[in-house]
């Protein structure tokens, strides 16, 4: 637990230094392209001293709009998005999570997220026990209304937490609550390589699951669009 607390502490350091004024939304050049007149951009980092969490380089405003692409996950991995939820980030709100089952695919819309508020957002992932249905009582026929029905993956989560802990809720949580107690206290995965491809960020971590980053945001206007053109590749 008292890693925990230093990692929220370290992780409300970081995100605080990433604050900077935006009053235009500017980033950082070569990780920038204009597309379809939004000003996209793949600065992300991954800080050393918490090799597990991406977060922008700058922080993320109203309206911004980032597009999150797990490219693969484990059945026992859960990408998670989070914000901070209270000044000093001791506290973290889920923003979305994603697992094998759903990570979005086909669907842009699953893997985009609206920004509605500045804040402090990071990335990060985490294992947790592979579990199976019949654990819970599910029978082998999905038609059979006498089983319960609880899947193979945990779908709900405790809203607010400590950062970098995802505390499973709902009957799978309950029927596999002896496991997940010691596995919600692990770190979560570390980031083994990271680097850009035009302007996304590419993360991938420990076990090969990569995921495909950008931060996205209406052009101001022409000039900063010409100006974020200027040597930057193409998304």
């Amino acid at each position: 637990m008292k890693q925990l607390i230093a990692s929220g502490l370290l992780l409300a350091t970081f995100a605080a230094a990433a604050q900077t004024d935006l009053p235009a939304v500017k980033v950082t050049a070569p990780y920038s392209s204009i597309h379809a007149g939004y000003l996209i951009s793949g600065d992300f980092r991954v800080d050393p001293r918490m090799p597990s969490v991406v977060y922008p380089a700058q922080a993320l405003v109203k309206d911004d709009i980032l597009s999150i692409e797990p490219v693969h996950l484990q059945d026992n991995e859960y990408l998670v998005l989070q914000e901070c939820a209270s000044a000093d980030c001791h506290e973290a709100s889920i923003v979305r999570y994603w697992n094998s089952d759903h990570i979005g695919g086909d669907d842009t819309r699953r893997n985009r997220v609206w920004i509605t508020h500045e804040n402090k957002y990071f990335l990060w992932l985490k294992r947790l026990p592979e579990v199976s249905g019949q654990s819970c009582g599910q029978g082998w026929f999905k038609s059979d209304a006498t089983t319960t029905k609880c899947g193979s993956h945990f779908t709900t989560f405790q809203q607010i937490s400590p950062p970098l802990m995802l505390i499973p809720t709902g009957e799978l949580a309950a029927y596999h609550q002896d496991v997940l107690k010691q596995a919600v206290l692990t770190d979560p995965e570390p980031v083994i390589n990271q680097t850009h491809e035009g302007s996304t960020y590419v993360v991938t971590y420990e076990g090969g699951s990569t995921v495909r980053v950008r931060r996205m945001h209406a052009a101001q206007d022409g000039g900063q669009e010409d100006q974020a053109s200027k040597g930057s590749p193409k998304s």
